[in-house]
């Protein structure tokens, strides 16, 4: 390991996060009692310009009065090239910081649009004696984010999780795609595994958690699964649910197998038990195991006990 060690970012569990947006404030009672583990309450692309003020309100009164459990609860404010931000940030942290998780910005593009956000939110914090510590996590949605995403994930300390969102990285590259989230048949492979790649090392070397965003084609349940899948595979930690439909495939796939986490207890069991006696490597079901295998199955059991703990 480096001498450099960087710390990680609040832990959460974070399979799925469903998206509802803030205009349909008759979602939320349904959202809150869902299996999500994140719920993102939507400003910014499914509010339509005329609604953003009372969607704010939505959001705001909601935050106060629904039983959210244990659900981590986050806001997807506008972007910072729109003027609904700022009172976005204001309004909300100001009325509702106290039981708020996280901010989620959109379309970062440099390391200055989470420094700002976290300016603000630190005044505001200090200005009204929030004693909750709201948490940032940033949308790479971008080329520019994406370019930049190394110097992004070191922003902030407040800074959680960067998202990968397919549909406008898609719409800024100019590629093309026939659905969101979806493969290209003329491309030979997944389009999107360098970006997701490119993002989950920037997490993972930064300590932030790397999710997944959306997968357009809510009746494709197939599609998703695929999708999740290889995201999985790249170490990113959870997806999006576009549909409530969703948030029951997400958490399937990013939750360690029965298998897996008996091999990982029964890894670091027999691990602890080698270093007992002087051994610095061990067999497990006829493999090899060391200190590797042994960070791998505290990864699993980790997320194990999260979510055992979530459904006490």
């Amino acid at each position: 390991m480096s001498f450099l060690m960087i710390e990680p970012a609040q832990p959460r569990l974070n399979r799925s996060e469903l998206a509802v947006p803030g205009s349909q404030p008759q979602l939320f009672e349904k959202a809150a009692k869902s299996a999500a583990d994140v719920i993102f309450l939507d400003l910014e692309d499914a509010v339509a310009p005329d609604d953003k003020a009372q969607a704010r309100k939505n959001i705001i009164q909601a935050i106060g009065d629904i039983d959210w459990g244990r659900k981590s609860l986050s806001v997807r404010i506008n972007g910072l090239d729109t003027h609904y931000m700022y009172r976005d940030v204001i309004d909300i942290v100001e009325q509702a910081g106290e039981n708020l998780d996280t901010i989620l910005i959109p379309k970062v593009g440099v390391p200055a649009d989470v420094y700002m956000v976290d300016c603000l939110i630190t005044q505001i914090e200090e200005a009204k004696g929030i004693e909750n510590r709201i948490g940032l996590e940033c949308l790479i949605e971008t080329a520019l984010g994406m370019a930049n995403v190394e110097a992004i994930a070191t922003s902030s300390k407040r800074l959680e999780a960067l998202h990968f969102g397919v549909a406008d990285y898609a719409a800024s590259l100019r590629a093309r795609t026939t659905s969101i989230g979806g493969l290209n048949p003329d491309y030979p492979g997944d389009q999107w595994h360098a970006a997701i790649t490119r993002m989950t090392v920037a997490c993972r070397a930064y300590g932030l958690r790397p999710i997944d965003g959306p997968f357009g084609d809510i009746k494709d349940q197939d599609g998703f699964i695929a999708a999740a899948k290889r995201a999985a595979a790249l170490g990113i930690e959870g997806k999006w649910a576009i549909h409530p439909t969703q948030i029951e495939l997400a958490n399937d796939v990013f939750t360690p197998l029965e298998g897996e986490v008996d091999w990982a207890r029964r890894t670091l069991q027999a691990l602890k038990e080698a270093s007992e006696q002087g051994k610095g490597a061990v067999q497990v079901d006829g493999k090899m195991i060391d200190a590797a295998s042994a960070r791998m199955a505290e990864n699993v059991v980790r997320k194990d006990d999260a979510i055992k703990e979530k459904e006490k």
